[in-house]
């Protein structure tokens, strides 16, 4: 006769060990940049509850670089004193970091007014990325074409809508928002940058 099977081991308590989960790639700056252009939603997944405060900044100062060296006023004192157009630069410099920073800060503001769950350094380093990255083609243009120009103006509300469609996924990812609250939290920021920035004033 063969021999009975050998006894199964009582069961136990005692779970095996869990595996940590596996870290977070790296989010490099051009991989933000050029994701939000050709895979928007997946990028903004990825850098959800990222601080990306290094390319909010590099945004800025780029953006704002283009944008003082492109109008005539700034030529014509590079031309005269270049000591006192770097003075201008600098200054300008400054105050689009101080903007981009209080338009960071409205739209957490009102996305948690709205009933949202989001972090500020997120919401307010993303929406700064967002809004300079759709920006930056309008800001080439503008460099070598006059403001009133068709061309200008079609760039104008093309980046514009580009825009303000990823900052509504933007919020409505960071907050746990409906889109119709996401797109209140953004509309009176990118309202204003459009009359404001954008379109320069009616001549």
């Amino acid at each position: 006769m063969s021999a009975p099977p050998p006894p199964s081991p009582p069961p136990t308590l005692v779970q095996p060990p869990s595996r940590p989960p596996a870290p977070r790639r790296r989010m490099w700056w051009h991989r933000l940049i050029l994701g939000l252009w050709y895979r928007p939603v997946e990028t903004l997944d990825e850098a959800r509850d990222r601080g990306t405060w290094g390319a909010a900044v590099m945004l800025s100062l780029v953006s704002g670089l283009i944008g003082v060296v492109s109008v005539t006023p700034f030529r014509q004192q590079w031309t005269a004193d270049r000591a006192a157009a770097l003075q201008v630069a600098g200054l300008a410099e400054a105050g689009i970091l101080l903007a981009s920073l209080a338009l960071g800060a409205v739209t957490h503001g009102i996305a948690r007014t709205l009933g949202g769950s989001g972090r500020f350094s997120p919401t307010a380093s993303l929406f700064i990325v967002v809004f300079w990255v759709t920006d930056l083609p309008r800001l080439a243009i503008v460099a070598w074409l006059p403001t009133d120009a068709t061309f200008v103006q079609a760039a104008t509300y093309a980046t514009w809508g580009f825009g303000f469609a990823l900052a509504v996924l933007l919020i409505r990812g960071q907050h746990h928002l409906t889109t119709l609250k996401s797109a209140a939290a953004v509309s009176v920021q990118m309202l204003a940058a459009l009359a404001l920035l954008r379109l320069g004033p009616v001549r």
